[in-house]
């Protein structure tokens, strides 16, 4: 079924620089069309200066909502009228909701992890994890893991620019979800950084280390440091298979791969807009495929 423009339709569109290579477009409009619904996604390309600017004019024309991609998460936390729990503690956006003029501010990256975890067979309830990773996706994935219920996060983060923000978040979980126990390491001390996926449910990589160009590194360089009862997730999607991925599957582990993540975290945001689910098993064989 072809969907037409119409003065009824409304619009959805991302925000951020650059957006040129973004599948979001083609994920959105292919959905709409595939559900019939009336509605058009476009890409506008907006610097982070830009983004207060650009906010205002998308509310002025009554949009129905907006993603945001890098640089203006963070940004555009202070134009929005409410936020969700998870972008509060997260302290980025990347999904608005026009609620009859309310913009109303969401994180949709780590309810992404934790669906894709789910679609996988693993359930984060109840669980520990240990994790890699102090920047933007860590951080969504560590408070949202929390808020939907992880028993204990271990985060590892190496003491650079970014291990400040590993230890807000630490604070954030610590003062919000008091039910769940978490704890900062240095991920230079291999020492406790076995000791802890040892005691875990789930590892997940949410570093860049195995995206390329670092494609043939892995932040665990022990194989037997896996186990069959692991599960081992990664947020790089590209290469699809990891080498972290890789040498877990070789030792028994059941394995979740980043692309999934990037769909599911789509899918949320599709729900938001439209209350409806995403035809995403559809827009995976269409758009993610290798």
């Amino acid at each position: 079924m072809k969907m037409e423009i119409s003065g009824h339709t409304q619009m959805l569109c991302l925000i951020g620089s650059p957006v040129g290579h973004s599948g979001s477009p083609a994920m959105y409009n292919y959905s709409f069309q595939k559900l019939g619904l009336d509605y058009a996604y476009l890409a506008y390309d907006i610097k982070e200066e830009e983004t207060a600017e650009a906010v205002k004019a998308l509310r002025l024309l009554n949009v129905k909502g907006f993603n945001i991609t890098m640089p203006c998460k963070t940004a555009t936390l202070a134009c929005c009228d409410e936020l969700s729990k998870a972008a509060e503690l997260i302290g980025a956006v990347n999904t608005v909701v026009n609620d009859h003029g309310k913009l109303i501010g969401h994180n949709t990256d780590g309810l992404g992890w934790v669906r894709n975890c789910r679609e996988h067979g693993f359930e984060i309830t109840g669980k520990k994890m240990t994790i890699a990773g102090s920047g933007g996706a860590a951080t969504a994935i560590e408070i949202t893991a929390a808020l939907e219920g992880m028993r204990e996060i271990s985060i590892f983060a190496r003491k650079d620019s970014f291990f400040a923000n590993a230890e807000t978040t630490v604070e954030k979980i610590r003062e919000h979800v008091p039910s769940c126990t978490v704890n900062l390491f240095d991920l230079d001390d291999q020492e406790a950084f076995r000791k802890e996926i040892v005691d875990s449910d789930i590892f997940t990589n949410a570093t860049r280390v195995g995206m390329k160009p670092m494609d043939d590194q892995s932040l665990i360089t022990d194989p037997g440091m896996f186990r069959k009862d692991l599960v081992v997730s990664d947020v790089v999607y590209n290469p699809r298979e990891t080498k972290l991925l890789k040498e877990a599957a070789a030792a028994g582990c059941k394995t979740i791969p980043g692309i999934g993540m990037l769909l599911w975290q789509g899918a949320e945001a599709f729900k938001l807009y439209t209350g409806q689910e995403m035809p995403a098993q559809e827009v995976m064989e269409k758009y993610f495929a290798e």
